[in-house]
């Protein structure tokens, strides 16, 4: 949906209660990244103290969080995969897709950046250069978020790793615990921006930033609304109220406000 079209959808929520009753609520499934940001503690209950309306997280990776939705078993969806969001839009699952905020991914390394990283400005040269060094490498191997993006940079170097290459190691585990091993194997590896700035011994663990700023690291969040044409339960007026909420001047203001405990922003609003 354009964001031309936003201004009539605003106008239609007018005849909407101003405030909904008490007992309104919507599910959302979201990404378990965004629920441990904080992110969806700090702006719900503002939406809520605007709409009245009570927003029940499901928190999944994103492609489970998207399963739900095309099983029409919450009323919208709030993720990060954008080339996926619009293939299930174009296929009828969801309709209403407006892009909300984005953070990104960058790849951290030793500081003696062993593979000539940072000399590198696409982060499918920086892993055609780990892999040409046989560099340590340490992967979350979990089917994730992160690590799809991985493999599909991986995929851009024209082949990916496999169990034979020994500087490369696929651990099962969730991002911050790559990260410690990372730092234990002086390895590189592919972290959330948000979850490097969290890491409580960042300054103990002998890694940098060894890449960022790639436009293929650019991580954006959609939200969207599961298609009632599709599933009945499905609450169309409070999902699209929430929909107009985050895209509008006030939720975009109170997602650029949020920050860590640390005073890290974490999340760029960006709504057209």
């Amino acid at each position: 949906m354009k964001k031309t079209i936003l201004p009539i959808l605003l106008a239609l929520s007018l005849l909407l209660p101003v405030a909904a009753s008490a007992a309104e609520s919507i599910t959302v499934a979201s990404t378990v990244s965004t629920q441990n940001s904080g992110l969806l503690d700090y702006i719900l209950p503002i939406f809520k103290a605007d709409s009245g309306v009570e927003v029940k997280i499901i928190a999944l990776d994103t492609g489970a969080a998207l399963e739900l939705g095309q099983k029409g078993e919450v009323d919208a969806v709030l993720v990060h995969d954008e080339d996926l969001e619009k293939q299930l839009v174009e296929e009828g699952y969801f309709i209403d897709r407006e892009e909300v905020m984005y953070n990104d991914f960058v790849i951290l390394g030793p500081k003696n950046d062993p593979a000539g990283v940072k000399a590198t400005k696409l982060a499918t040269d920086a892993f055609k250069k780990i892999r040409a060094a046989q560099a340590n490498f340490v992967s979350r191997g979990d089917n994730s978020d992160a690590n799809m993006r991985e493999n599909r940079l991986w995929a851009g170097t024209g082949r990916m790793p496999t169990r034979s290459n020994k500087w490369y190691f696929s651990t099962g585990k969730g991002q911050a615990e790559c990260i410690r091993i990372a730092a234990e194997k002086q390895a590189y590896t592919l972290t959330g921006r948000g979850t490097w700035l969290a890491m409580e011994n960042q300054a103990t663990l002998e890694l940098n930033i060894v890449l960022e700023g790639d436009s293929a690291l650019f991580n954006q969040y959609g939200v969207m609304i599961v298609n009632p044409a599709k599933h009945k339960d499905v609450d169309y007026r409070l999902a699209m109220n929430f929909v107009i909420w985050l895209t509008s001047p006030k939720g975009q203001q109170a997602i650029g406000e949020f920050e860590d405990s640390k005073g890290n922003v974490l999340f760029t609003p960006n709504a057209r």
